[in-house]
């Protein structure tokens, strides 16, 4: 099924307007979801909007928004009300300022979505301003589902992401964490030397393609399972050892793994001597 967009609008870098669409880059759709359900009969339980002044169910047309400016007292808001609210960002991402793509620290990447082009007159525009962009992130303002986010722009493939991000006063200040007081800050250049070499073990391209949610996995076996009338057994899992003394926990961790990949190199290097025996 084609993607469908959730916003129309224009990108907009100083005097250069582009139609464009807004498409969501996740999908939701393979996440497992549960319902709510009465445990003594396995029915699934309603949310009813309950009004306990007037003691009765209320529908939706009955329904409106309000404002509490004082304790218990609101102010009603009606959509007539929410449309009187146009600031430019409702129909323009206005790029106002640009900075080289890494600056964006992803703690206030909130969510990803694409841009493409809003029709064949579109496209041309598009591909410049994506290209003039390259190693550059745009940072604007787009009004979407009732809020004004803030935003950066970036070129990725043949399109644009645009990430939605937290404004600065919504991020935990790290000093407001009281246990990272006790981290030193003085360490030993030997234990960082072999961490570093530990973790140079595990360097490799990243693709994210290859891992995989097995937690979702083990749910549907469990699920798969229940519905077979079949009970399995949780894995034990045991907690892994403290560490004692620093400098041999690293010591013990390269050379397991150097023990792990010189296993699959000798077994390559058979495999070699094999074939040319046969040959």
């Amino acid at each position: 099924m084609a993607a469908r967009p959730t916003w129309k609008g224009f990108l907009k870098v100083s005097l250069v307007s582009i139609p464009i669409k807004v498409f969501p880059a996740t999908d939701s759709a393979g996440l497992l979801s549960f319902n709510q359900l009465h445990g003594a009969c396995r029915t699934r339980i309603q949310q009813k909007r309950w009004c306990p002044s007037c003691n009765r169910e209320v529908p939706l047309g009955e329904i409106v928004k309000g404002y509490e400016f004082e304790k218990g007292h609101y102010v009603v808001m009606t959509d007539g009300d929410f449309d009187k609210v146009r600031p430019a960002s409702t129909r323009i991402i206005d790029l106002v300022q640009f900075t080289d793509e890494t600056d964006i620290d992803p703690i206030y990447v909130e969510r990803a979505y694409y841009l493409a082009p809003d029709g064949p007159m579109a496209s041309e525009a598009f591909a410049v301003m994506r290209e003039g962009m390259k190693g550059k992130a745009g940072v604007g303002k787009l009004a979407l589902y009732g809020r004004e986010y803030l935003v950066a722009v970036r070129p990725q493939e043949r399109g644009l992401v645009m990430y939605t991000l937290h404004h600065a006063g919504e991020i935990r200040n790290m000093n407001a964490i009281d246990e990272l007081a006790s981290v030193p800050d003085t360490i030993k250049p030997d234990e960082i030397k072999l961490a570093r070499q530990v973790i140079g073990t595990f360097e490799s391209k990243l693709d994210l393609a290859e891992f995989h949610d097995e937690y979702k996995d083990g749910l549907r076996q469990i699920i798969e399972a229940k519905i077979a009338g079949q009970e399995v057994v949780a894995p034990q899992i045991e907690a892994p050892p403290k560490v004692v003394n620093l400098m041999e926990a690293l010591k013990k961790s390269l050379d397991a793994v150097s023990t792990t990949k010189k296993k699959p190199a000798k077994a390559a290097a058979a495999r070699k001597v094999e074939k040319r025996k046969r040959a």
